[in-house]
């Protein structure tokens, strides 16, 4: 894990990824837009985690943000799924709730999960900018998401661990500069 942390802290590649993550997310929060945040098994826990520290709060009181996990709605989730495709379960949802200025975050240990890429694809579509927490070498969504940050790792529980980090990180960082 420390081996893991200290190459991340080294990799100028992943540090400017965050910044340019954290810039975006300022300026789309500022700018009254959302973010919509989608994964799969425990990336889909983080995803719901990482909505409830925006609409809620971080460590200080603040105003809500808006953000809606793509993976809370029980009732969209298996309905799509079942008449359609779990592939385009995301993407259905960002067709219907997004528009331009908003972001989408994707997480996905491998940059390879199908409904994580559908997503991206229909985001583009709108206009709508795409961040990526990543793990492995970062898969197919690492050159389809504008911003991907990829954790060097095949590791599951530790790239879902820094992931983690990661969100935290962004949330006080956001905290920082919003009211």
């Amino acid at each position: 894990m420390y081996e893991l942390i200290r190459l991340i802290q080294s990799d100028n590649n992943i540090n400017l990824s965050i910044t340019n993550a954290i810039s975006e997310t300022i300026l789309c929060l500022k700018n009254n837009r959302k973010l919509l945040i989608a994964g799969n098994g425990g990336s889909a826990s983080q995803a719901q985690h990482f909505s409830g520290e925006i609409v809620g709060r971080y460590k200080k009181e603040r105003k809500g943000y808006a953000a809606i996990a793509l993976t809370a709605d029980s009732s969209i989730l298996t309905a799509w799924s079942n008449d359609y495709s779990f592939d385009t379960v995301f993407s259905r949802q960002i067709e219907a709730l997004g528009k331009k200025g908003d972001i989408f975050f994707g997480l996905s240990t491998s940059g390879n999960s199908k409904n994580i890429i559908e997503a991206v694809k229909q985001a583009k579509d709108q206009t709508i900018k795409t961040i990526c927490l990543l793990g492995n070498d970062g898969g197919k969504l690492k050159n389809l998401c504008d911003i991907p940050i990829v954790i060097p790792s095949n590791n599951t529980p530790r790239i879902q661990e820094i992931h983690l980090f990661l969100i935290h990180c962004l949330c006080e960082e956001l905290e920082k500069s919003l009211p």
